[in-house]
């Protein structure tokens, strides 16, 4: 039996065609923060990282890549609004490119989950409210983060913000990435716009489900005009509750997003499902992100504690296109090829995810020609 015949049998290593881009199978590198981009700026230890997570024809997306100096909320995140930065991405996306892979760069701005230390002169962070967010121990388990009390933007504002993921998304594609993915999961800027639980602005911006989603769709728009609709994919997390951004109705938030993006044409929407809880495990959850596959009309990839059984059910089922492994593709870098030989999959260090380190738990988990 030849290689194509059983990768026909595996649902996730079928062939895939997203707008101009043609897969070569649905297993995508979720995005990961690293914590590894010393002083906001990309390094070159991100050249191996990336690159041995490529295959011929896959999707990566970048971890998240600050839209300015306003954007940061955690140590050595990169960002992508100066020159040297956008200078630092071009060989690590010319590695990825030169194996044959599609990188996005996911793009963010963290809003009220950051504190006057990694601001700008010292100034508070910036969100869709005034309401401070509880201090938070930190993935180690032992660390809290502590957080400043955001400044409200105002209307005037707003519009700033908008450009500033514009000319980031713009930046990217100087960089040589083939597309942008905004960040507006996981309780960050534009998840502090869309859910009730954070939003209590009485403006436009705030208050029905329209306004709350208002701010999205500008940022949406102004990169769909900037670098085109093909090259734009968008997270969204309308069940996640992470940094106190719960919503009321998420369902009927996630069912109007889904419904009202279809007019710009992306290259794909990238939920992630609720079953995903505050320490990043599995949890049963009666909710579905099924209705929301069927109101967008483009390629629907999903998130959120896959493993290889549950992500080709998923493609069977015809629930989603794609799907973004995050710790098991972290710890994995052969990923679809362990998929397609049915090979044992290394086990994943939480406690390294967020280290400074260049090789440790980064670039040093074996391939599987490693191991025989």
């Amino acid at each position: 039996m030849n290689i194509d015949n059983i990768n026909d049998m595996i649902p996730l290593l079928t062939p895939y065609k997203m707008g101009n881009f043609q897969l070569s199978h649905r297993v995508v590198l979720a995005p990961l923060t690293r914590q590894r981009s010393y002083g906001n700026v990309p390094q070159p230890h991100a050249i191996l990282y990336y690159s041995q997570r490529t295959t011929k024809g896959g999707l990566l997306i970048s971890e998240a890549t600050g839209v300015s100096d306003t954007s940061q909320g955690y140590p050595d995140t990169p960002g992508i609004w100066t020159k040297e930065q956008v200078e630092a991405w071009k060989p690590i996306v010319d590695a990825v490119h030169a194996k044959g892979g599609i990188f996005f760069c996911q793009i963010w701005n963290v809003g009220r989950v950051s504190n006057t230390g990694f601001q700008p002169n010292g100034q508070a962070p910036i969100s869709s409210t005034d309401k401070g967010l509880t201090p938070q121990i930190q993935s180690n388990g032992i660390d809290v983060a502590q957080f400043t009390n955001p400044k409200r933007l105002t209307t005037e504002e707003i519009p700033l913000v908008v450009n500033d993921f514009r000319l980031a998304a713009r930046n990217a594609i100087e960089a040589g990435f083939d597309g942008v993915e905004i960040h507006g999961a996981h309780g960050y800027l534009i998840d502090q716009f869309l859910k009730d639980g954070v939003n209590d602005r009485t403006d436009q911006y705030g208050g029905s489900l329209e306004n709350r989603c208002r701010f999205a769709f500008e940022i949406v728009e102004a990169i769909v005009n900037e670098i085109g609709a093909d090259k734009v994919g968008i997270r969204l997390s309308p069940f996640a509750d992470y940094s106190e951004s719960g919503d009321s109705n998420p369902e009927a938030l996630g069912l109007y997003l889904a419904e009202s993006l279809n007019k710009y044409g992306l290259a794909y929407c990238h939920m992630v499902e609720p079953r995903l809880n505050a320490v990043l495990e599995k949890v049963e959850c009666p909710h579905s992100l099924a209705p929301m596959k069927k109101a967008f009309n483009g390629t629907f990839m999903v998130a959120g504690c896959y493993d290889k059984e549950d992500g080709n059910k998923a493609i069977a089922e015809n629930r989603a296109d794609l799907v973004a492994f995050g710790r098991w593709f972290l710890a994995n870098p052969d990923m679809p090829k362990r998929f397609e030989l049915n090979a044992p999959l290394n086990k994943y260090n939480r406690d390294t995810f967020y280290i400074s380190d260049p090789v440790v738990g980064y670039t040093d988990y074996p391939f599987l020609e490693d191991l025989q």
